[in-house]
């Protein structure tokens, strides 16, 4: 999972917090990734803030649903793996 942020959005320290706090329930990884000062990140996430993906698909914008994210994560637990 990744959180994209900048420096000074407030959406973005409440969306980290919230994640801290799931990730100590749900057990997942989360990067973090500053979007500031970065041309081709700015302009992909900057109107967006905070966005969160997960497997590379974008989940969350502005809020973090948190009831929707343990679904989410449950599903994809669920999920069937494939052999490797």
């Amino acid at each position: 999972m990744v959180l994209y942020g900048a420096d000074g959005c407030h959406l973005c320290e409440r969306a980290r917090a919230q994640l801290a706090a799931l990730r100590e329930e749900l057990g997942f990884e989360l990067d973090e990734v500053d979007v500031g000062g970065d041309p081709e990140l700015e302009a992909r996430y900057r109107e967006w803030l905070p966005v969160v993906e997960i497997d590379g698909e974008r989940a969350f914008v502005y809020h973090v649903d948190e009831d929707a994210l343990r679904r989410r994560l449950g599903a994809r637990s669920r999920a069937p793996r494939s052999a490797s």
